[in-house]
């Protein structure tokens, strides 16, 4: 493999690990929160749908982004009635908003727009363009510097650059602010927190309304950015290896971008198949094998936390 394929690889890996980042960030802060989101998936899909035909209707990406983070907040509102307020079982209020999704996304682009479940091509301002990073075709020529910096970390669209910068804004908010320190407390004992005077049902339904905004990004970019429009299943089970990043990553935000990094890398590897003599279906089972590691604890231990899948009934 040469450098410039190596390059391409590595470009390919950054623009498919941004949906993982974000859906896996996404199930960070619920699943701190004690509120376990099989879900991811459906968001994103709805979002998906929603923010390409909004972009195609309107003309404008970024229309099209809000609509689809409202869309995503939707549905996180539905999963959080459910499973906050009337303590229904949290897995199973994933698994039917994800078939719901599923159906409903395919139902209405078909009446919408009448192309077999997808809608029309997406072009100009209806699209996240890329955008050129501050002397990238300067240092184009500087040996082996040069190209990663202009072949791999310009040349993207907004979206990604924000999602990487949700990494360590994550990390901040989780781990250096107060509402991070609550947020944290209510996944592993609620009740000391009901102790202390704070809502834990509020707490937990901020943290579902975040993971809600970070799907639709997500989401919004599958449409919008990655590719031209809305495609069927486009997210392609991107929210189920979200949940695998995310235990992977033993719920902490740069492990996640660690874990989605090495999936995307896999993904990225897969579309290669002249490259590395690997099978694909190989490649892609690869990260549910690790994943499966690290839950048998044969590299390190993944905790989750304690409180996480049960809903909270405050005491008399």
């Amino acid at each position: 493999m040469d450098y410039a394929t190596l390059l391409q690889i590595l470009d390919s890996t950054l623009r498919l690990t941004v949906p993982l980042l974000l859906a896996c960030l996404a199930g960070l802060f619920s699943e701190r929160a004690g509120i376990f989101d099989i879900g991811l998936e459906g968001k994103m899909l709805v979002a998906a749908m929603t923010s390409g035909s909004v972009a195609f209707l309107t003309g404008s990406a970024w229309i099209g982004l809000a609509a689809g983070i409202g869309a995503s907040l939707l549905w996180a509102l539905m999963h959080g009635i459910a499973s906050i307020t009337f303590r229904g079982n949290q897995l199973i209020s994933g698994v039917a908003l994800n078939f719901l999704a599923s159906g409903m996304t395919i139902l209405v682009a078909q009446a919408a727009f009448g192309q077999g479940g997808r809608t029309p091509p997406l072009a100009g301002s209806a699209r996240f363009n890329e955008v050129a990073l501050p002397l990238a075709d300067t240092l184009r020529g500087v040996p082996v510097i040069g190209p990663f910096y202009a072949d791999v970390i310009s040349g993207h669209s907004l979206l990604v650059y924000i999602a990487l910068l949700c990494v360590p804004l994550t990390w901040w908010v989780l781990f250096r602010t107060r509402f991070g320190l609550r947020l944290r407390a209510v996944g592993e004992n609620p009740a000391a927190v009901d102790t202390a005077g704070i809502s834990v049902s509020r707490m937990r339904f901020t943290a579902v309304l975040i993971t809600g905004v970070l799907c639709g990004i997500a989401g919004a970019y599958l449409a919008t950015a990655l590719q031209a429009g809305f495609g069927r299943e486009m997210t392609a089970g991107r929210g189920y290896i979200a949940l695998a990043a995310l235990i992977f990553a033993k719920w902490r935000p740069w492990g996640a971008l660690w874990a989605t990094l090495l999936f995307g890398f896999f993904q990225a590897l897969a579309l290669r198949p002249d490259v590395v003599p690997i099978p694909v279906a190989a490649l892609e089972a690869l990260p549910y094998v690790l994943t499966v590691l690290v839950l048998a604890g044969f590299v390190g231990k993944a905790i989750p936390p304690r409180a996480g899948g049960e809903p909270y009934v405050k005491e008399r």
